[in-house]
């Protein structure tokens, strides 16, 4: 007699072809009411667990019951920046994170780094263009006349019904009407139908999972040399050549350094034709590229300790490090003294944070060869750490900051920027509101602020009329919006 704990033990059933068809074509039409011809907002987040759910359910046979719980937590904080807002960046998030869930549910194998890159290939590279093949292979794999056959007989029954009913019932028959050949072809466009497919392709990998088993040879030897550069390089970069380069580069980093402290921290006098501005514009993103060029050599340069390593090598290799370091405060002070001139873009904001990660990348290299850690270790802490700056960045509302700093720091109110740029301020949408409210005070007898609110308070109505396109942010700004009108001084 079968207990019930073997009962409970005992493996489900996968779900057939045909039911895993059925779901993903349930998820298509939930994509069709929430995304076409729609502003994505909080359907974006709702679509994702929707999603997750139906992949879970598609394929419980393989979940991984264990690892539930932290796949849930890392869902629900993963949907946090999109419920916040949905941006490109906050969505980015969704996707990282809802593959990484799939994953760590349903693929025993997968953790560490390969969680997010096995599963974006599978789900987001490959798994599309798996839907035309599936199909194919369904239909040949049952005997679709017997198919029809076997639907043919209730089909016929209900069409008969439905003409009965319609006959009977008003409601029916114009619902019948509504599915009428030439009113179906009436409604559709190009894009629809494309639209269906491209989700459908989208939704389908994570139905029908299939994840690449990767097989490991239990004796194969275990090469110690896994971490090092390719033996290419090691002839072209010995010791004694990794020594004379970097004393050449320390010396040119000095010379590169001290320039910059006399002419962004000193305030020496420029060549005659050029600003401070110009000044800082030209240097940033060049010197950003070398300290990344700088890092991928010392990277190459310095392994794991060797009895033949120069001594002079690691001491030279922490100047150069510290160096670098300050040619990224120097390039965050360049693009400061910018914005300082010509006030603040989204391009100025991911510029300051991108070298803000390099400088943590240059730290987390010498981490590395002071603790004699690997470069994979180097790698996993950099992604760590990208991963969460991303992610709070997804949290910050970067269009109200840049609104507010550009109207406050204009010429209008008295600073040292350059004048308010309406068309940049409408291109920022209702997120700008307060700030534009903050230059109505400004500037009362101008009309063409009022243009702008009025304009704008137009779009946040639209956004906040329909729920597909809510966001936490939009509720929060709608707030302030009742409770502090035109004539209200912003806070």
């Amino acid at each position: 007699m079968t207990s019930t704990a073997e009962l409970t033990a005992a493996p489900t059933a996968p779900l057939s072809m045909w039911h895993k068809f059925a779901v993903a074509f349930a998820l298509l039409g939930l994509a069709d009411v929430l995304f076409y011809d729609q502003v994505p907002g909080l359907s974006f987040p709702l679509f994702v667990a929707a999603l997750v759910a139906a992949s879970l359910l598609a394929n419980h046979a393989s979940i991984v019951r264990t690892r539930m719980m932290l796949a849930v937590i890392m869902l629900v904080v993963g949907l946090i920046p999109a419920i916040e807002d949905l941006t490109l960046l906050s969505a980015s998030c969704v996707v990282l994170v809802t593959i990484s869930v799939v994953a760590l549910s349903t693929n025993p194998i997968a953790s560490g780094l390969g969680l997010p890159l096995t599963s974006a290939r599978q789900l987001l590279l490959v798994g599309p263009f798996r839907l035309i093949p599936d199909m194919i292979a369904t239909f040949r794999a049952h005997d679709f006349t017997r198919l029809l056959l076997a639907w043919s007989i209730p089909v016929a029954l209900g069409l008969v019904f439905s003409l009965l009913f319609a006959a009977a019932n008003p409601v029916i028959e114009h619902w019948l009407d509504q599915l009428q050949p030439q009113h179906i072809v009436s409604s559709l466009s190009f894009g629809r139908p494309l639209f269906w497919f491209l989700m459908l392709s989208l939704i389908w990998p994570f139905i029908h999972l299939r994840w690449r088993q990767q097989t490991k040879t239990p004796d194969a030897p275990i090469d110690a040399g896994a971490d090092e550069a390719p033996s290419v390089v090691t002839p072209l970069l010995s010791p004694q050549t990794a020594v004379r380069s970097l004393l050449l580069f320390n010396l040119l980093f000095a010379i590169q350094n001290m320039l910059d402290g006399a002419y962004l921290w000193g305030h020496a006098a420029l060549p005659n034709g050029m600003t401070y501005a110009t000044y800082a514009h030209r240097g940033s993103y060049p010197l950003i590229a070398t300290a990344l060029l700088a890092a991928a050599f010392v990277i190459v340069a310095v392994r794991a300790r060797r009895e033949d390593e120069p001594r002079l090598i690691r001491p030279l290799v922490y100047l150069w490090v510290g160096q670098n370091l300050l040619l990224v405060i120097s390039s965050l002070q360049r693009v400061h003294i910018y914005i300082q001139t010509y006030l603040l873009t989204h391009w100025r904001i991911a510029a300051l944070i991108w070298m803000a990660l390099v400088a943590v990348g240059l730290i987390l290299i010498v981490a590395r060869i002071v603790l004699d850690r690997s470069t994979v270790w180097l790698v996993r802490m950099n992604l760590v750490t990208l991963a969460a700056t991303l992610y709070c960045c997804a949290l910050v509302n970067f269009t109200g900051l840049i609104a507010d700093y550009n109207v406050v720091h204009s010429r209008e109110a008295g600073r040292t920027g350059v004048a308010i740029d309406m068309p940049y301020l409408v291109s920022l949408g209702p997120r700008a509101l307060p700030a534009v409210r903050r230059a109505m005070l400004l500037l009362p007898q101008e009309p063409a602020l009022s243009r702008i609110n009025d304009r704008l308070l137009e779009q946040q109505a639209s956004d906040m009329a329909n729920w597909r396109s809510w966001t936490f942010r939009g509720w929060r700004l709608q707030r302030y919006l009742d409770t502090h009108p035109v004539s209200q001084k912003p806070s």
